[in-house]
């Protein structure tokens, strides 16, 4: 059920959309009436299960192969989505990973495919729309997945934190530049959201239950909630925002030890 009218017939572009947040995103802007162009960088069955689900809604949906955080991608989706769709109204660049490892035992390689992924690629598909809007004078929309990690620290995912503080700084900097543009530029910070990218907490009773706890709601996301908010940015109801960050994580970020439950005064 579309509940933004004025999105019908808008083009989005979504990286890493073959799961979890960039799947729901995809899934929910189809609803919208929007025509998607979405991402993955290897399973194409699960692409294709996501094109042939939007289709048969009747939306429409093409995917663009590839990794976020080497340089033509974020043309190639923007190209794609002019080739099949005629034009380009909203970037969201989604994709993301995260691998622990101790910050005294981390190799190189595994902070750098974090930060390249992450932060880099979050460059490189902020950099390829702005380009596209502003040859074009069109007044875009860029929006960027942070996490709740832009604020609260990570042991043991300090590469992790990073590349999402990074992604919060450079969302507010790049949405001050443009401004004057009218091209629009924000972030989503999520919480514990049930994906794939969190399946062995969730598979874990115990892991799950202490996850739980942590949340000041007691409730883990789902991916349709992080779709909702993803949804309204790119309405016209938020359109006098900008350069701000939507944490929708069921209180997570707000100090949950000082809660009620816990009586700390």
């Amino acid at each position: 059920m579309a509940n933004y009218p004025e999105l019908k017939g808008k083009v989005a572009v979504i990286t890493g959309s073959s799961k979890g947040l960039g799947r729901a995103i995809g899934e929910r802007y189809a609803k919208e009436g929007m025509n998607v162009v979405l991402n993955y960088r290897s399973s194409e069955k699960e692409m294709e299960e996501v094109i042939r689900g939007i289709e048969a809604g009747g939306g429409k949906a093409v995917a663009v192969k590839g990794d976020v955080s080497e340089e033509g991608l974020a043309e190639k989706m923007i190209e794609k989505a002019i080739s099949e769709f005629g034009k380009m109204d909203i970037f969201v660049n989604n994709a993301g990973v995260q691998v622990e490892a101790k910050t005294h035992e981390m190799e190189f390689d595994n902070w750098k495919k974090i930060i390249d992924v992450n932060l880099n690629g979050t460059f490189l598909g902020v950099r390829a729309a702005l380009k596209y809007f502003v040859e074009n004078k069109i007044e875009g929309n860029i929006i960027n997945m942070s996490s709740v990690h832009e604020v609260i620290p990570r042991p043991g995912y300090t590469h992790y934190a990073a590349s999402k503080g990074g992604v919060k700084m450079f969302t507010k900097s790049v949405a001050l530049e443009y401004a004057p543009n009218h091209i629009r530029v924000n972030a989503i910070a999520p919480g514990a959201i049930d994906t794939p990218i969190n399946e062995e907490t969730m598979s874990d009773p115990e892991e799950k239950k202490g996850l739980e706890a942590l949340i000041p709601s007691h409730v883990i996301g789902k991916p349709e909630q992080i779709a909702a908010v993803a949804a309204w940015l790119a309405s016209d109801e938020s359109s006098y925002v900008t350069g701000t960050t939507i944490f929708a994580d069921g209180g997570l970020s707000l100090y949950p030890s000082f809660g009620p439950e816990n009586k700390v005064q």
